[in-house]
């Protein structure tokens, strides 16, 4: 049986990356003229076909492949839910959406999503990936639009919730409940979206004349990415803002072995509006996404992409709400405002 050749053979025969050959096969930037007919002659010697995009020899396959790299899909069901919205988006205009998780090893190593070679017309990527992995995906020619994740690039298109505004103002609420002493939960240089509830949280902050010490940034997660125990301060504040839901799930938990109790003790928000929220004893204050809207809009995206290759939306931030439940105690009278 004939060997079907990947782009990772053709980079193993050169001793160069992945990145590197999508490139040269794809006409871009970023590799020599020299390299580039190397690589092209490397491609003819292995059997390695490259075709341009199929949108131009007419043979689409009407599907939109759902790419996540699986630690986030084990560690919370929530991009889950943005699944199922563009499934139910693509299936009312006659397409069909499949998933595909990336494993650490394949991001680590970049290996191409078998899922993208010859058997989707455009990818939404959900969540953070590496930069080379990004770099390995948006070399290809197909059509990417990421959801829920952005970086520096100018040249990728993403829909993501307006994280920073939503973390100021959940921030806010504590603040206005009588709260002075405000941890933050999350691994700030994990993804994007953790970042930028960091920020909004230091704005609300910043802006009430509210020291920020370092001893109130607490890590939630590890290197590999993956949810650890949380090292409690010995100055404990009133309240915690998680970066997420099972993060403040995780928290409670923790405080209530350590003799806390929340929210008589302690209050804590968290971020998401995802199951761990209503698991939760009690139920866990927190932002809810509008998943439904940004997974319309990542759809809406994707199709046009793929009809024509020029369009392009930048970044788009959608705004999410408060949900109150009862994870959080007021020490003052709460001005009317909420």
């Amino acid at each position: 049986m004939t060997k079907n050749v990947k782009m990772q053979d053709i980079a193993d025969r050169l001793g160069i990356s992945v990145v590197a050959v999508s490139k040269a096969l794809s006409g871009k930037s970023g590799v020599s003229e020299a390299l580039r007919d190397e690589v092209r002659r490397t491609a003819g010697e292995l059997g390695y076909s490259y075709t341009v995009r199929r949108k131009q020899l007419g043979n689409l396959t009407g599907n939109v492949c759902v790419l996540a790299s699986s630690r986030f899909i084990d560690e919370d069901s929530f991009y889950l839910k943005y699944y199922q919205h563009i499934s139910a988006q693509l299936q009312s205009r006659g397409r069909c959406a499949f998933f595909h998780t990336i494993s650490p090893e394949n991001e680590e190593k970049l290996i191409y999503p078998a899922a993208l070679e010859g058997k989707a017309d455009g990818a939404i990527i959900l969540g953070q990936l590496s930069k080379s992995y990004i770099d390995l995906i948006t070399s290809e020619n197909i059509p990417v639009v990421f959801l829920d994740f952005y970086d520096d690039r100018k040249d990728i298109d993403c829909i993501i919730s307006d994280s920073f505004y939503a973390s100021y103002d959940i921030t806010n609420f504590l603040i206005n409940m009588g709260h002075r002493k405000l941890a933050f939960v999350g691994s700030i240089k994990a993804t994007s979206s953790i970042q930028d509830r960091y920020l909004g949280y230091m704005k609300s902050l910043m802006e009430h004349n509210i020291f920020v010490s370092s001893n109130y940034v607490l890590e939630d997660r590890g290197a590999d990415g993956l949810m650890k125990p949380i090292d409690l301060p010995v100055d404990m504040p009133t309240a915690f803002v998680c970066n997420c839901d099972g993060t403040a799930y995780q928290l409670i938990d923790q405080l209530k072995k350590e003799g806390y109790r929340v929210p008589q003790d302690i209050s804590v928000t968290g971020f998401d509006n995802s199951v761990y929220s209503e698991m939760s004893d009690p139920k866990i204050t927190t932002i809810e996404v509008n998943t439904e809207q940004m997974s319309a809009l990542a759809v809406e995206t994707i199709l046009k992409k793929i009809e024509n290759p020029a369009y392009s939306i930048g970044r788009m931030p959608v705004g999410g709400r408060i949900i109150y439940k009862n994870s959080v105690r007021a020490i003052k009278e709460p001005d009317s405002l909420y």
